[in-house]
């Protein structure tokens, strides 16, 4: 098993950029060094590439040495080309960041020219689902591979740009980068076939790993050389497990009564008192639980004493929004007041309080990015429901089921108006699926007929991202039953996350398809819209690129944090 390593980044005393430029100027020259050394970086993958795929073919039967004879030749012929795509690539996303005129990473898809026609956009099929499936694999292996010096570099970057503190990602040329560049090189390589395509993104992205590794060590080492200190980090250990998986083990309950008892005192109880009698509780506290040897009110302040704590780690998750932890703090008396009175409701994760927060914090991730009108307009709305909430000096929990109504009845106004603004496009993929129905009933055949010529050799695709090198996963029989189930359970609204055109996103389902054959999705962050197959559907959730999107318990998080909190200083208590 690997052990995963996770680098938290903490700020060193601060330290200058080159001398004589500015940030931007900084980043910029680096960018512009790297980009000169970028051809050198693709003649290399050219050439493993090429080794790899002659070695395979001598050893290999007439079946493998077709396709793959093809590629090495075609490689070999359009070797400038496939460099120049390339580097071209990578300077015009770098370039697109620097200027803070970035866009959506290109289209990995080429519509067919028959339906762009028809349709009048784009319409995402099995042939557009492979090319994502291996700019994934690629960015995967990338990331994987290069690890550590993907971190080392981001925290010289940072430095570049002044940002010690390392809030965010400021290499220009990560793992995603390059992996749409290779794709322009696909293309380039290739412009009219697929296959060729699919194959040159299979054979040269595990390449392309070892090589940028390679390159991001060299360009931290240059960045060390001119006197940029990075920003300093320290390494915590987490148990081992695949590189991508993220969160932590969701079925963890913690033992809250186990937690009030064996809490320490607070040491000077009279503040908790007056926070109960700031909220107007000091005359309703509860009798202390049964079982428990400690008086009254020493068992209310430590139970104030926890609630704190839980609140201050729910406010601490970084994947909480700003514009979000102030609505989740207005709640922080009105769960005080419901936990006062009911002991047990911080064992009850599904408690209508509990839900309302996790609600709130799965309406920021769905709304579009902060300084959008609708997520102002919708938080704004949404701020008045919570003020309701917490005026009240009894909230019961028939009034937050109805503020979860009301927030559902916002949710369904949003999308009837997204619906809306798509009913002429929904017309269209009805009409056209229509076709699609009709083509496959005349031609007999009992499953729809797919939009383009079937370039993807499903036996042969690798599977889930974070286990590239687990052959084993390759060889598993999908189960289609499993996916009619998953797809009949899909409903419009429900919101999914998946790696689609190059990229992952957020999105929402529009409209599905009467016969369940088209299906309509718009992106969370913008008006963009995508018309889906089944099948390209089906295609990524095998590959674990598409998953639906439900609100997490804050409640449950902050437990696991304080519970490890808890261990740790167990732990260290016992070493002394």
């Amino acid at each position: 098993m690997k052990t995963q390593v996770f680098f938290l980044f903490q700020a060193p005393r601060p330290t200058p950029t080159i001398r004589g430029m500015s940030a931007n100027a900084a980043l910029q020259n680096y960018v512009e060094d790297e980009l000169l050394r970028a051809p050198l970086l693709v003649e290399e993958v050219i050439e493993a590439t090429l080794g790899a795929l002659c070695g395979r073919g001598k050893g290999s039967g007439s079946r493998d040495r077709g396709p793959q004879g093809s590629l090495a030749e075609k490689l070999q012929a359009r070797r400038q080309l496939v460099v120049q795509a390339y580097v071209g690539s990578l300077r015009e996303q770098a370039n697109g960041e620097l200027t803070g005129s970035a866009t959506q990473a290109a289209d990995p898809t080429q519509p067919s020219p028959e339906h762009s026609a028809e349709l009048g956009f784009s319409l995402v099929d099995d042939d557009e689902v492979a090319i994502d499936i291996e700019m994934s694999h690629t960015i995967e292996a990338i990331k994987s591979v290069a690890e550590y010096e993907l971190r080392e570099l981001v925290s010289f970057t940072s430095a570049l740009v002044g940002d010690m503190s390392v809030a965010s990602d400021s290499n220009p040329l990560r793992a995603e980068t390059h992996a749409r560049a290779l794709w322009a090189a696909a293309q380039a390589l290739s412009p009219d076939s697929r296959e060729l395509q699919i194959g040159f993104m299979r054979h040269a992205g595990k390449v392309l790993a070892t090589v940028v590794r390679k390159a991001f060590a060299g360009a931290c080492a240059r960045l060390e050389a001119t006197g940029i200190e990075p920003a300093a980090y320290r390494t915590l250990i987490l148990p081992a497990g695949a590189r991508s998986r993220r969160g932590f083990d969701t079925t963890f309950i913690p033992d809250w009564a186990s937690a009030r008892r064996d809490a320490p005192a607070p040491e000077m109880p009279e503040p908790a008192l007056g926070l109960w009698e700031g909220t107007g509780l000091a005359a309703t506290t509860p009798a202390p639980r049964r079982g428990s040897e400690a008086s009254g009110p020493a068992v209310d302040s430590r139970l104030v004493d926890l609630l704190t704590r839980l609140f201050d780690a729910i406010l601490s998750n970084r994947r909480l929004p700003p514009d979000i932890q102030g609505l989740v703090s207005s709640l922080q008396p009105c769960a005080l007041r419901i936990t006062l009175r009911d002991p047990m409701a911080l064992d009850d994760y599904e408690h209508p309080a509990w839900r309302l927060m996790d609600r709130l914090a799965f309406l920021a991730q769905t709304l579009p990015p902060p300084g959008d009108p609708e997520r102002t307009h919708v938080l704004g709305l949404a701020a008045g429901l919570v003020e309701n909430v917490a005026s009240q000096a009894a909230p019961k929990p028939e009034l937050f089921g109805w503020t979860l109504q009301r927030l559902d009845a916002l949710e369904l106004h949003r999308l009837e108006r997204r619906c809306d603004a798509a009913a002429e496009r929904i017309a269209e993929l009805q009409r056209f699926e229509d076709r699609l129905a009709a083509a496959a009933t005349d031609t007999g055949s009992a499953a729809p007929v797919s939009t383009f010529a079937g370039t993807l050799d499903l036996p042969h695709l690798d599977t889930v991202p974070s286990r590239l090198l687990d052959e084993a996963e390759f060889e598993r029989t999908p189960d289609e039953s499993a996916d009619d189930r998953w797809l009949a359970e899909r409903r419009p609204g429900d919101w999914l996350r998946l790696f689609l055109q190059g990229r992952w996103v957020q999105a929402q389902l529009l409209w599905p398809g009467e016969r369940g054959e088209l299906w309509l999705l718009a992106d969370t962050t913008s008006s963009t819209t995508w018309a889906v197959r089944r099948r390209a559907f089906t295609t990524l959730r095998r590959a674990h690129l598409l998953e639906t999107m439900q609100p997490r318990s804050l409640v449950r998080e902050a437990a696991q944090q304080l519970s490890r909190q808890s261990q740790r200083a167990t732990a260290a208590a016992a070493a002394r």
